[in-house]
């Protein structure tokens, strides 16, 4: 182990303190992200310097704890998908087919013309069956796990457009401007570390699910650090779960605000309007370190959130706030945080989803850990049989800040109830068709 690691008592890269419950509030710092940097000599950066991410992996690979980790990754990922429920029972009809399908054939047209610049090898690697499980073998560390379909950084510029393409050409104008900016903050990141060859805007394997079509069932995959996306096209809905998107840091030395900066802003200013009685539901934990989570809620790598990599059947039971207590006031505040995450959809496909979610109103919940006003590091969640949404501070990874910071940001969006990857939709279309 590296000069580095007595300051890290998990491994290399992960402390105790990240799950360490605390009396005391953890304080956001005045300063910048930059005060958080690691020496470029420090033997972590150092001793991977120049490694490309087979190596590295390989290197990350010995820690105990990663190991561990992996283990119980392939574990979970063996499961038959079940899909996020709260009590380990999926309910039915909660997602249906249009019975007016308006297909919109620009992401299977994009998606054909990459088909159309590959090589007979590369679309061996790209391709999958629309029912494959390598669907849920995608993880947001920098170090590989899965290799599925092909490397963005070892592909052509003009594969490498034409695969980005695919996904600009299936996401709202604002969505992909989000994830372009996740990536290129990936990239920036591997430059503050002087490791490019490790992160990197192009660090990141993209998959084909399926035969493109306007109407049939096909999709794509793309994830890698702080990325990864899942994008399902069928009978004329699009369905974007499960997402992750992250940064660390979240912003650049540009004036561009950070990467979730008004999603935060609208959860801290509806977590404020919330009077006495409805903060005492809302407000699970007082801090993001509180001592009164129980044993396991805090995870090393996934810290609070609940919905990330390899977590397809977790049973997550609703916490916090129903939103039948809240105004109609609060109530817009929160639709309009569920839009933000939303927003990687196209128009039409947005309102649809929100029309599901509308459904729902007094099944959804709202839960907040931490102080309310902005002064700390916090999680929130929101969740409805159709919805699972949730943002959540990180302690330092690639940074030394060893306690959660609002410049090291995880989300996740999922569909629970069976429709990540948009399985239940897919499951609707084949008894229709067969």
């Amino acid at each position: 182990m590296n000069e580095h690691a007595p300051q890290n008592d998990i491994d290399d890269f992960f402390s105790t303190d990240r799950v360490a419950g605390r009396e005391q509030a953890v304080e956001l710092s005045a300063g910048s992200y930059r005060e958080n940097l690691i020496a470029l000599d420090d033997p972590m950066l150092a001793d991977v310097r120049g490694m490309d991410y087979e190596q590295f992996a390989a290197d990350r690979y010995a820690a105990p704890f990663l190991r561990e980790l992996l283990e119980y990754w392939k574990r979970l990922y063996d499961e038959p998908f079940v899909g996020i429920t709260t009590d380990g029972r999926p309910r039915e009809g909660l997602y249906a087919l249009p019975e007016r399908p308006q297909p919109e054939p620009g992401p299977s047209d994009a998606a054909l013309a990459l088909l159309d610049l590959l090589t007979p090898q590369q679309r061996v690697k790209l391709c999958y069956p629309i029912d494959a499980d390598e669907w849920r073998g995608w993880s947001n560390p920098e170090f590989v796990f899965f290799r599925i379909g092909l490397r963005l950084e070892e592909q052509s510029d003009e594969v490498v457009r034409a695969a980005l393409g695919v996904v600009e050409a299936s996401l709202s104008p604002a969505g992909y401007e989000r994830v372009a900016e996740a990536m290129a903050l990936n990239g920036y990141l591997g430059e503050l570390v002087d490791l490019p060859t490790i992160m990197n805007d192009r660090s990141y394997w993209f998959a084909l699910y399926g035969t493109p079509s306007p109407d049939e069932p096909w999709g794509w995959q793309l994830f890698g650090h702080h990325v990864a996306l899942n994008f399902v096209s069928v009978g004329g809905r699009h369905v974007i779960a499960p997402v992750f998107l992250g940064a660390e840091p979240a912003l650049s030395d540009d004036e561009r605000p950070p990467l979730f900066d008004a999603r935060e802003q609208l959860a801290i200013a509806l977590a404020e309007s919330l009077d006495d009685e409805q903060r005492g539901e809302a407000v699970v934990y007082n801090s993001v370190l509180d001592r009164a989570m129980p044993e396991g809620r805090l995870h090393p790598a996934d810290e609070r959130h609940v919905a990330g990599a390899f977590r397809d059947n977790r049973v997550v039971p609703y916490e916090g706030i129903s939103a039948a207590a809240l105004s109609d006031d609060q109530w817009s505040r929160l639709r309009a945080i569920a839009e933000d995450f939303l927003l990687l959809l196209v128009e039409p496909q947005r309102a649809a989803t929100l029309a599901e979610f509308d459904a729902h109103r007094d099944e959804t919940f709202f839960s907040w850990y931490g102080a309310t006003d902005g002064t700390q590091p916090f999680y929130f969640r929101i969740h409805s049989p159709v919805l699972l949404a949730e943002l959540d501070h990180h302690a330092g990874v690639w940074l030394n800040n060893r306690l959660p910071a609002r410049f090291h940001v995880h989300t996740t969006l999922r569909m629970p109830n069976g429709n990540d990857y948009g399985r239940a939709l897919r499951d609707a279309w084949k008894i229709a068709h067969d």
